[in-house]
């Protein structure tokens, strides 16, 4: 008979929690007690908030059903394994919607898991390649949950950062908040080595850890993260009209350009076309490779430098296709 209590409860419930009814009977053999102890250990769970639904009969049986809230969960070393790399990907390949709540996630599950689980979940990931667009950075899932665990605590944190000039430094500061713009992943933070409020991208930090110096937040100015990670990429940021013409419905070129450069209108009286007029602060490299894989004809007006970009990348190309002379 099991008299470890604790440990009979989450046997018990990592059993209840697969989706089946069990019988009594059932039960008080995998845990090797009497019925009436199972009935206890029922009411037990259910005082703990979990809610477990019990029918009527000769036997009797027990099946966990959706509560109002969702209390602790108890995986095997399979599942944990499994979730923890599931989160991972989202967090370190911002899939728009769920890459912040990921990240909160993995923390607080990586936070838990046992040393020789962490160890699968690293070999794991460094055994698989995901196929990912391109267009954003790859982030270490494992800097992204540095950080975050160091936000949340209100520990200090030091990383190396390398600047978008190659300059590298090491950074000493009091981390606010991570902020997702569906390509990159920055962190606000005030940085106490220049006495001011920063921002970082995160794909550009490297050997994060938190020191363990709790401190006392700060009020950011304006109180908005994401606020300020915008004025901020917009102050260092160049910003362009775009202005392009597709020849191709609004729907089509919709469908194959990333939601942040905006929705094309179909041109009046033309619906087989479509006008894209779009404030952004990409860099024009990123802007032409975007609008060029949209795969149809189109034309540029605005800006300048845009224009000189794709007429320089279409002699590119061209040359790159043209047949070349034998030596």
């Amino acid at each position: 008979m099991t008299t470890d209590t604790p440990a009979r409860l989450l046997h018990l419930l990592s059993l209840l929690q697969t989706p089946r009814e069990w019988p009594g009977s059932e039960l008080s053999e995998r845990l090797r007690v009497s019925r009436r102890t199972v009935r206890r250990d029922i009411d037990r769970l259910r005082e703990l908030g979990y809610p477990v639904q019990a029918t009527m009969g000769t036997d009797g049986g027990y099946r966990l059903v959706a509560g109002k809230a969702m209390p602790p969960l108890v995986l095997d070393d399979e599942e944990a394994v499994a979730i923890a790399v599931g989160l991972r990907a989202g967090a370190g390949h911002a899939v728009e919607g769920i890459e912040e709540a990921s990240v909160r996630a993995l923390a607080k599950l990586e936070q838990v898991l046992p040393s020789r689980l962490r160890r699968q979940v690293s070999t794991l990931q460094a055994a698989t390649i995901p196929l990912t667009s391109g267009d954003g950075a790859t982030i270490d899932p494992r800097t992204l949950t540095v950080m975050a665990g160091a936000a949340t605590g209100q520990e200090r944190l030091r990383f190396a950062y390398h600047s978008g000039d190659g300059s590298r430094s090491r950074r000493l500061v009091e981390p606010h908040r991570l902020v997702s713009t569906g390509r990159r992943w920055y962190l606000v933070a005030y940085d106490l080595d220049r006495d001011a409020w920063r921002t970082f991208r995160v794909d550009r930090v490297s050997e994060p850890f938190a020191t363990g110096a709790r401190f006392t937040p700060r009020g950011l100015p304006g109180g908005d993260a994401a606020e300020f990670i915008r004025h901020s990429m917009n102050r260092l940021q160049p910003r362009y009209r775009v202005v392009a013409t597709f020849d191709a419905p609004a729907e089509f070129v919709a469908a194959r350009l990333p939601g942040s450069l905006g929705t094309p209108e179909p041109v009046e009286g033309d619906d087989s076309r479509c006008r894209l007029d779009v404030t952004a602060t990409d860099s024009v490299e990123w802007l032409g490779l975007r609008l060029a894989l949209v795969d149809c004809e189109f034309t540029v007006s605005e800006p300048r430098e845009l224009v000189d970009y794709l007429a320089g990348l279409g002699g590119r190309l061209s040359r790159a296709t043209a047949p070349r002379e034998q030596p």
